[in-house]
């Protein structure tokens, strides 16, 4: 099954390296023959992370360049080298909310686009929240966490207030893992 619509890469060049992706151009052959060139994004995989707090998920907001605007989101990032994806979302949590999972549930993975882009979000729930003070944020990062109800995060979510399409893929895998609660 697949072998009629299958591409092999046979060439891959980097066209652009930055700190987030590296933008490149493959070179593919058909399942008929030919060659054709394609663009990619290589990146390291992503965590986020859907934590419960008392009714609530905790969230934070921050700019985001691409969008211009302000988005509110699950905490995630990236995963570091050497990190495993729980220990990722595990840093990502207490860097920006200044909270510990003390459960972490493994919810899945998915690629982001998979016409463009090789790398894979994972998505974790985090229950048993233990406060640990303060936020411990990049250089970079200005990022406010807040507590929402969980209704109210699920009703707006796609708005321009959560913009972000792969929140709305982690809350999609919350729900079907949690019987939709």
């Amino acid at each position: 099954m697949g072998e009629k619509i299958e591409w092999n890469e046979i060439g891959k060049e980097t066209l652009l390296k930055t700190r987030v992706m590296d933008v490149c151009q493959t070179t593919s052959v058909s399942p008929d023959g030919r060659e054709g060139k394609f663009i990619v994004n290589d990146a390291p995989d992503w965590v986020i992370v859907i934590a419960e707090l008392d009714g609530n998920f905790l969230m934070v907001r921050q700019w985001r360049h691409g969008e211009k605007g302000i988005s509110t989101e699950f905490p995630g990032g990236v995963i570091d080298e050497g990190e495993t994806p729980e220990m990722a979302a595990r840093r990502e949590l207490k860097e920006e909310t200044g909270f510990e999972a003390g459960t972490l549930t493994y919810l899945g993975k998915m690629n982001p686009n998979p016409a463009l882009f090789r790398n894979h979000s994972h998505f974790f729930a985090a229950t048993d929240l233990i406060p640990t003070g303060k936020q411990n944020l990049d250089d970079d990062e200005f990022v406010e966490y807040m507590q929402i109800p969980k209704d109210e995060v699920i009703r707006k979510m796609g708005s321009e207030e959560y913009p972000h399409a792969l929140m709305a893929a982690a809350l999609m895998k919350y729900m079907a893992a949690s019987g939709n609660r």
